[in-house]
Parts: structure tokens; C-alpha cells; sequence
């Protein structure tokens, strides 16, 4: 938590925001929703509040005429009209541009509030259920603040002028708990207030002007014929609390009409049970954890060579130990993946806007969690994705219903965790992949040879090709040819890799498969001649021995039958150019990404390894074959072998053996 009370509340204001966006896009399907409205106005009301409060004066001044719109909703004056929740969406974009100090012009905002005037003029017109109750009610209202409330900015002035402002009104201070002068402290409040209030409005209305102050104080709210309902301040002396309960139970509770308050009850706010720390210092912890791991490494390769039986001891509760931390370590940087598909229906309704169609996004596996450095990699690779669903994937309305599809095409983001990998699937119900067109533009963009023979997922991954697109016209969304590319090679950044399926006439699912975390893995660590390598245990499937009669009849050809299936097979040793001789009993280590194998020669498998990755240098960049390095307990290093690579490079052998046999 940043001791910088700006930079605190900036990240309380983009959770603000967060939750009056979600409350938005929810209300757009049920707009007659009571609950959505309070939610979308609380937010409105604490944003304005707190923006004053640390003197964000231009965005509580804005805020203001957001909060009014959605008051006279909340009051039922208006109904929550689709184009009125637009209008707040598109000002709560410019909230975010003042809270976070960035340039916001006075321009932009007037027009954003003469936007928002016309749709609530609008819906001023259209015929709502009023919210009031009929006829006049007498309201007893007791309130007090905590003693600290001035200090933090909490006035009791305005308080009881928004009461005013529901109906007519009796105002009474109550002095009973302030202190002898001696002991008085200026700055602290220690007076009450009953308040008599007649009014049409209901009881939520009464509750509404406290919304911002209501977890910090002691609230009583009585009818005629009623007990009290009161919220108590959760840092008031127990007996208090206590003494409050009692005479609610001990009052004889006369029976209610129905219309009346229900039953009251005790509301506490529970302590934080949560710490807000920056990404910066779990970056750093978990950098402190893969020296660590290290470290045991090479105790471990100590241990082992020496004939100390205590050191060994040690060595191992110490490999416990560290193993515990990197597995406790991955758990805090873990968050679902419910944060990042929660940005995409805000997308979904933009896009479905622009384009004109009607769009659904469905989302499943929200529970799923992945590294925070992860998901912020993923963010806008999966905004190209969904942008190129809704443009290219999903039919206009008038094309899907001649279809017999209906009218409403669907968007579907799915996550699920398979092994040490998470599969994120982006599914449309659209018109599919034009293959035919895919390969006339490939053809004309010299990405292939004028009828070359191509597998299904060969043809379909073209369009990760950078420059490649079958846009008919360039538009703000799509056609230009850039976008998957940068989500192939984004994908391939985080060592995952990416699978596309599409039936023509019935939608495409892209699926991407990336790694649970970027900072250590299991790993199988394998000699090729004289340098090590390291294979990501996730990916490995099994290993087996490569005869010398295999080795040589599969001499040209390089496949091994496992199991009555063909696997094509890579020899290490003439990639990497050794130069040596293959040792006698080599091994073969099947990895897999998806539903591809490919097996990999190596003279000889050393044995599991806790991999901190290391980054390569940038002169290394184009160089594929390796996704990192990492130490290794004697100090030596071990290049990290890129499946998804070798895999493709499986593949493409594979192919020229079936051109050419």
C-alpha cells in the first residue's frame, strides 16, 4: 500500500469504477433492476465524495451530474433508458481520465454532459412506475458520527439539509454524550441528532443520504408502530453495541402492517481481511525465491557428492522447505481470470454498437487463476480476438436470421486449467473461415506457392501472419492486416501456444494454452553431447529408449511407431550441431502441445529440475528454439528448450517425409 494518500485514492477510485461499469453493463439487461440502480448511485456517491475529499474538485464536480442523472432513476423520475446508461458509460470514461490525472479537455466533458442532459430529457418523457410511497409517512430519525468523523472530512450539515430536502422536518441535537469542557477535544464529535421527518418517499430514500457515512456510524430508523432498525458503528465500545440490541429485544414489538420496516437488525462492517500490495514487491519476492532455489540447487548437488549424512539431512528439509515457499509464492501472485473477462463486456458493448449487430458474451471458468503478469500480457491479445470475432466472425442481424440462426450472435469466453497450463477458448456462433478466401489471399500475398498442398490447421494459421487479412475494407476495427499477429507472437512471448478450429456456416474457436506462471517450473533436465538443456515438465508425456536398430532404420525418415501411432522425432544432436556421436542408449522425450507430438533424442535424461527462468539477452530474440535460460547448481547454465517451436518443426518434417515418400 503506497503511503501517497493520492496514489490510494486513485486505486480506490479505478475500483469505483470498475464496480459502476459492471453495474451499467448489468443494468442494459435489466434495467428495472432496484438493486443495480443503488449500486450504480452508491458508487456515483462515494466517488464524489472521496474525488472532493482529496481535492480532485474537477472530477467531483463532474461526478455530480452523473450522480443527479442516476438519483432522479433512483428516485423513479426516470427510467434507466439504454441510451441514458450509454451516456454514463461514455462520462465514466472521462471520470476515469480525471482520477488518474491524465489529460481530460473541459470540451470533452461539456459534451459529454450535454450528451447526458438530452437522454435523461428523454427518458423524462417516457411513463415509469414512481418510486414513492403513496401519501406521507412520520419517520423518527437518531443519528451520530464517530468522533473522528470531522477530522476525516465527514460533515453533519449536509446530512441533515439532504433530509430536509425528502420532506418536512424537525431537528433536534442531542448532547448527552458530549464530554465536561475539560475533557473536550475540539475536533472530535461527540453530538447526535433526532430528526422528526415527514415525507412520501420510502424508507430507502431515508437510508440513501447516509450511503456514504452508513459503515461508520450509529443510524436508528423508526416508523410509527415499529422498532428502530439500527446500523452500529463496528469500532463503538461493545457495551454500546450491546446496550443498542437490548432494548430493541426488551421493546414489546407491536405487530407491523406490511408496508411498515421490517424486523430491525444489527449491521457490521467486517475488518479487511485483505492487503493491498504492490505488483513491484511480489516481483521482487518472487526473484528473491528463485535465488533461493538456486541456492538449494546447489546444496543439493553438495549433498550429494559429499558423505556427510546430516548435511544430506538438511539439504533435503531445506529442498522441502523451498519447494513449500515457490509453491506458496505462485499462490499470491494467482488471481482469476474473472478480472480480465470482467474488461470485456464493456467491448462487447462497444462493438456491438459500432457494428451494428446484436451480440452476447457468455463467459465460463471465471474461477480459474493464472499469474498477474500473465493476465496483463493477455489483456489485449484477447481484445484483437474478440474485435475480430464480433467484425469478421458474427453476421450482421438480417444474414444471421436468413441463416435460421438467431437474431442475437454469441460470444463465448471460457477458461479452464489443464495441468500446469490454462486454456483460454474464444468462441463465436459466426459464418466461420472463409478457407477458399484465406488461401486466395495467402496465394496473392506470396505466403504460399499457387496450389500447395496445406493441412486444415496449416491454412487456418496464415491468418497469425503478420499483414495478413481478408477484410474486404479497412474499417476502425478491422482490415489492416495487424492485430493477430501481434497476438501470435504475444502468445508465443508467454511460452504458450495458440490452436484455432472453425466449421463454416457454424463459428471458430480460438484456443490459447499458456503457462500457469512465467517465473519457475518443473522441468526435465536432459544432456545433448557436452551442454544441457532443460524440457518443461508439463509438457514431457513420457520418455522412452531410442535402440540402436530404431535409430537406424529410421534413419531419413525419423519416426518412431509408439503404440500404433506414427511420432516424428527430432535428433538434438543434429540441430544443436554437436558434432560428437550419438551416445549408445539414447532417449526419446515425447512433449506435446495440444493434440501435436513430436519426440525428442537426447543422449541422456538427468533428472527433474526446479527451473528459475532467466530471460535472454535482445540479441537473442530471433533465435526460437529456446524460451530462457536458467542456473544450475554447480553454476553452470541450461538453455530452456521452446516446445511449441520444436513441435512446428516436428510437424513441417513430418510433412516433407509424407511430399516426398
Amino acid at each position: 500500500m503506497s503511503d501517497d494518500p493520492i496514489d490510494t485514492f486513485r486505486q480506490e477510485a479505478q475500483d469505483l469504477l470498475e464496480q459502476i461499469e459492471t453495474g451499467l453493463l448489468d443494468m442494459a439487461h435489466r434495467p428495472g433492476d432496484r438493486d443495480l440502480v443503488d449500486a450504480v448511485f452508491r458508487g456515483l456517491h462515494t466517488l464524489k465524495g472521496s474525488g472532493a475529499m482529496f481535492g480532485f474538485d474537477a472530477l467531483a464536480a463532474f461526478t455530480h451530474h452523473c450522480e443527479t442523472a442516476f438519483d432522479r432513476v433512483r428516485k423513479g423520475e426516470v427510467p434507466a433508458t439504454p441510451e441514458l446508461v450509454a451516456a454514463v458509460l461514455a462520462a465514466q470514461d472521462h471520470m476515469r481520465a480525471l482520477a488518474e490525472g491524465t489529460d481530460a479537455s473541459d470540451a470533452e466533458g461539456e459534451a459529454l454532459l450535454a450528451r447526458l442532459r438530452k437522454a435523461v430529457d428523454a427518458a423524462a418523457g417516457v411513463t415509469v412506475e414512481t418510486a414513492c410511497v403513496p401519501g406521507a409517512a412520520t419517520w423518527k430519525v437518531r443519528f451520530s458520527l464517530p468522533a473522528d468523523a470531522l477530522a476525516n472530512g465527514t460533515r453533519p450539515l449536509p446530512l441533515l439539509d439532504e433530509l430536509r430536502e425528502l420532506g418536512d422536518c424537525k431537528v433536534t441535537a442531542l448532547t448527552d454524550q458530549v464530554p465536561p469542557l475539560e475533557a473536550l477535544v475540539p475536533t472530535e464529535c461527540w453530538l447526535g441528532w433526532e430528526v422528526i421527518l415527514t415525507t412520501a418517499h420510502p424508507r430507502s430514500a431515508i437510508e440513501d443520504v447516509f450511503i456514504f457515512v452508513i459503515d461508520e456510524m450509529t443510524l436508528e430508523i423508526e416508523a410509527p408502530g415499529s422498532a428502530p432498525q439500527v446500523t452500529q458503528d463496528h469500532d463503538a465500545p461493545p457495551e454500546a453495541l450491546l446496550a443498542a440490541v437490548t432494548r430493541e429485544q426488551a421493546a414489546p414489538a407491536p405487530e407491523a402492517a406490511p408496508e411498515a420496516v421490517e424486523a430491525a437488525e444489527v449491521k457490521t462492517t467486517r475488518v479487511g481481511d485483505t492487503v493491498r500490495v504492490p505488483a513491484e514487491r511480489l516481483d521482487e519476492l518472487m526473484d528473491r525465491v528463485g535465488e533461493l532455489v538456486i541456492a538449494q540447487s546447489r546444496l543439493k548437488q553438495v549433498a550429494v557428492s559429499s558423505n556427510e549424512p546430516q548435511l544430506r539431512a538438511v539439504a533435503e528439509e531445506i529442498e522441502r522447505l523451498a519447494s513449500e515457499l515457490r509453491d506458496t509464492m505462485m499462490v499470491v501472485r494467482m488471481v482469476p481470470v474473472a478480472q480480465l473477462f470482467g474488461r470485456f463486456r464493456r467491448l462487447i458493448h462497444d462493438l456491438a454498437r459500432d457494428t451494428g449487430k446484436t451480440i452476447a458474451l457468455s463467459t465460463e471458468g471465471e474461477a480459474t487463476e493464472l499469474d498477474k503478469t500473465v493476465i496483463e500480457r493477455l489483456a489485449d491479445p484477447l481484445v484483437h480476438l474478440i474485435r475480430n470475432a464480433a467484425d469478421h466472425g458474427l453476421e450482421t442481424p438480417d444474414e444471421r436470421m436468413a441463416a435460421g440462426k438467431p437474431e442475437t450472435g454469441h460470444v463465448t469466453l471460457a477458461a479452464r486449467q489443464a495441468g500446469a497450463e490454462v486454456i483460454i477458448t474464444i468462441t463465436d456462433d459466426g459464418r466461420g473461415v472463409d478457407r477458399a478466401r484465406v488461401r486466395a489471399k495467402a496465394e496473392d500475398n506470396g505466403l504460399i506457392a499457387p496450389g500447395a498442398v496445406l493441412s486444415d490447421n496449416e491454412l487456418l494459421q496464415l491468418i497469425f501472419h503478420p499483414g495478413f487479412s481478408t477484410a474486404a475494407t479497412i474499417t476502425n476495427l478491422s482490415g489492416r492486416g495487424v492485430g493477430m499477429d501481434v497476438v501470435k507472437r504475444t502468445i508465443e512471448g508467454l511460452r504458450g501456444a495458440i490452436e484455432m478450429k472453425s466449421e463454416p456456416g457454424q463459428g471458430s474457436q480460438i484456443s490459447l494454452r499458456i503457462p500457469l506462471t512465467l517465473a519457475i517450473i518443473d522441468g526435465l533436465l536432459v544432456r545433448v553431447g557436452p551442454a544441457r538443456y532443460v524440457i518443461p515438465l508439463a509438457a514431457v508425456e513420457e520418455c522412452v529408449e531410442l535402440t540402436v536398430e530404431q535409430d537406424m532404420r529410421s534413419t531419413g525418415r525419423s519416426l518412431l511407431t509408439l503404440r500404433d501411432r506414427l511420432v516424428p522425432f527430432i535428433r538434438l544432436r543434429e540441430l544443436f550441431r554437436t558434432g560428437l556421436a550419438p551416445d549408445p542408449h539414447q532417449k526419446v522425450v515425447v512433449v506435446a502441445t495440444g493434440q501435436e507430438r513430436v519426440g525428442l533424442v537426447v543422449d541422456q535424461i538427468l533428472g527433474d529440475h526446479q527451473t528459475v527462468i532467466k530471460s535472454l539477452s535482445a540479441f537473442h530474440d530471433d533465435v526460437e528454439t529456446f524460451s530462457g535460460a536458467t542456473i544450475l547448481g554447480d553454476g553452470g547454465v541450461a538453455l530452456i528448450l521452446d516446445v511449441s517451436h520444436l513441435v512446428a518443426a516436428g510437424q513441417r518434417q513430418d510433412a516433407q517425409l509424407r511430399a516426398a515418400g
